[in-house]
């Protein structure tokens, strides 16, 4: 490994600490934590002031337990979530209460930044809902977690396989007047849209959407060559869940995996799940893509942690099946997620042989760039202190703390 690349990484501040982690409280805006850095076990200590990473000093090198590594990583940023905890951004019912919850169930996992989804609904339920959000997002504590909205749909294919859960009935053409509608209610806070490029009027919509600096996402979609060009040419930046929402069956030369892979232009989200993807998939993408241009989402569902049975979403039967897996089966297709961004760090490592820092900055450093969160998803002095300190056995990621803006917000048991 060149000196460069290993002295760039060192800057991301990816770094690992032992057991015996000490927080040093020097007054209420201020602290310290001593650890060692995760890529090259050089123990440092980081000072943290007014919710700000200031400093990183090395430290000389101290023996550690052989058995039990403590890493420290920045707060996982999440850029897909549906839904927690039996709640969802788009059903009925959504509360700013609901939303507390979620965030705070989150910090629990160690993720400290996630992007609220609401996918296909009726034009009524998406204004009611992100008028909620814009509530929510008011709020001191949520705001700290939530820097705005990801809308996937309704501007999708229609077509069974390509559209998957979403509803049938509620999927449309894009219509910028209604977007704008959704935009207004959400108090502007929309800052990614996911649109399939082959809709009449797709390409004019979303060189719309960058001129308000809204992230353009490809999903749901069966484009051709020519208009995948057409739309990253017109701003689209990111593929939503590459490999997924796609129809079971598709042609094994012209079908929308391929040229999406080969734009360079284009970065992946990756649902690293053990469902969505298979670890062959993961390996190529992730191969295809280079670590710089793979984020991990969840794509969480709102029956994440339910117990298996039967549940009624998307006016459907959705089966929780023992193992994890949401399906639709009058369609054979997924229903979203129900494992965290956690389980996709697990096993891209597990999947790819990377580092542990690559899959890292899959879901820390890469989503923050994404969505120009400049102010987090590095561990870099002038960076907000969004930290997650962690054990890593067995491959098993277990979460130890979580700090947002320099204040620790869970400590386990």
């Amino acid at each position: 490994m060149n000196l460069r690349y290993a002295t760039g990484l060192l800057l991301f501040g990816v770094f690992m600490v032992t057991t015996s982690i000490q927080s040093l409280f020097a007054g209420d805006d201020s602290m310290k934590i001593e650890g060692k850095f995760y890529f090259d076990d050089t123990p440092v200590s980081i000072d943290i002031r007014d919710g700000l990473i200031e400093r990183i000093n090395r430290l000389e090198k101290t023996a550690e337990p052989a058995n039990a590594k403590i890493y420290i990583a920045p707060g996982f940023i999440d850029n897909q979530v549906n839904g927690y905890l039996s709640y969802s951004f788009t059903r009925p019912g959504l509360t700013v209460e609901q939303v507390r919850t979620i965030t705070k169930g989150f910090w629990s996992k160690g993720i400290t930044t996630y992007v609220p989804t609401l996918t296909t609904e009726s034009k009524e339920r998406l204004i009611e809902n992100f008028g909620i959000m814009k509530e929510a997002i008011a709020d001191e504590e949520i705001s700290l977690s939530v820097p705005g909205f990801h809308l996937e749909g309704p501007y999708i294919s229609p077509v069974d396989g390509f559209r998957g859960a979403h509803p049938a009935e509620w999927v449309r053409p894009p219509d910028w007047n209604e977007f704008k509608s959704f935009y207004e209610a959400s108090g502007k806070h929309i800052i990614e849209v996911s649109v399939a490029p082959e809709l009449e009027g797709a390409i004019d919509f979303i060189r719309k959407l960058r001129k308000l600096d809204i992230i353009v996402a490809l999903a749901h979609h069966n484009g051709s060559v020519l208009q995948i060009k057409e739309a990253v040419d017109a701003g689209a930046v990111v593929s939503t869940h590459l490999g997924n929402g796609c129809a079971n069956m598709i042609h094994r030369h012209n079908n929308p995996l391929w040229p999406q892979l080969a734009d360079t232009r284009l970065t992946a989200s990756l649902i690293v799940d053990g469902f969505h993807l298979t670890r062959e998939e993961v390996q190529v993408f992730t191969r295809s893509k280079g670590p710089e241009r793979v984020i991990i989402v969840s794509d969480l569902s709102s029956l994440a942690g339910m117990p298996p049975g039967e549940y009624e979403r998307f006016g459907r039967t959705v089966v929780v099946h023992p193992n994890g897996m949401i399906a639709l089966p009058s369609q054979n297709v997924l229903a979203a997620a129900s494992f965290l961004i956690t389980r996709g760090v697990e096993n891209m490592v597990k999947f790819t042989g990377c580092s542990l820092a690559d899959a890292i900055h899959m879901a820390t450093r890469n989503p923050a760039r994404l969505i120009g969160l400049e102010d987090r998803g590095t561990i870099t002095p002038g960076k907000r202190a969004d930290l997650v300190l962690f054990s890593f056995d067995d491959g098993k990621i277990k979460i130890i703390r979580t700090y947002v803006a320099g204040k620790m917000v869970y400590e386990a048991p």
